[in-house]
């Protein structure tokens, strides 16, 4: 009965979570008064996600790391641990992102999504060996994950090492995420690489209709138009 009441209490605000509805998700979970007989690690678990979706990673941290601590649902725990290791990534904590990252692999979470995070992570540290490494173990468990075949065609490509295989990864994962502008960037990055620059622009300029802000596609293009 008290598990039905939670889920009651909880459901207008999952509902919206689904919906995409981040901010209308955010709002109703904060709204919640606190006789609802939720536990604190349950509230912050929906909460830390939608700041996360809300890319306010900030005040994500704070309810995410509270699920890790109280370590009662080990499911979401090591979701939780995941989010934790992409945001401090993205915010310069490598050491941070390390640690949780290779607590994930310890528990064999994900394999190939924490190998493809390691793999990123060692690349932003300016490791190439390692992170070639790490993207190998992502695809030797999952031959189609196209985060690992992405990064690794990317980082191929950045070398310029073996430009033919990397186009190849780069397509394969394009294949698997044709939205994605990340994918559509690294195979503009290869063709430039390649030096078939009227091909890297038109992969480039999609990958900009999708995110025109981001300064990483914006020199890519930059780079493709000089030749």
């Amino acid at each position: 009965m008290a598990d039905r009441m939670k889920n009651d209490a909880l459901a207008e605000g999952i509902a919206l979570y689904k919906k995409a509805d981040y901010a209308a998700s955010l709002a109703f979970f904060l709204s919640l008064p606190d006789d609802t007989g939720l536990e604190n690690d349950e509230l912050a678990y929906y909460i830390g996600l939608c700041y996360t979706k809300l890319e306010r990673y900030e005040d994500a941290l704070l309810y995410l790391e509270q699920v890790v601590t109280a370590g009662q649902d080990v499911a979401r725990v090591l979701q939780c641990r995941f989010v934790l290791a992409i945001i401090y990534t993205l915010s310069g904590r490598d050491k941070l992102a390390d640690f949780e990252l290779q607590k994930l692999v310890e528990a064999n979470y994900q394999p190939a999504a924490v190998y493809a995070a390691l793999a990123y992570n060692a690349w932003l540290q300016h490791d190439t060996e390692l992170s070639i490494s790490y993207y190998k173990r992502a695809l030797k468990i999952d031959p189609d994950n196209p985060t690992a075949l992405n990064g690794m065609g990317y980082v191929l490509a950045s070398e310029n090492r073996d430009l033919r295989t990397a186009l190849s990864y780069c397509k394969r994962a394009l294949d698997k995420s044709p939205r994605s502008a990340a994918c559509l960037d690294s195979v503009g990055w290869v063709y430039y690489k390649l030096g078939l620059h009227r091909d890297a622009q038109r992969y480039l300029n999609q990958a900009r209709e999708l995110m025109p802000d981001n300064a990483e596609i914006q020199e890519h293009i930059r780079l493709a138009q000089v030749g």
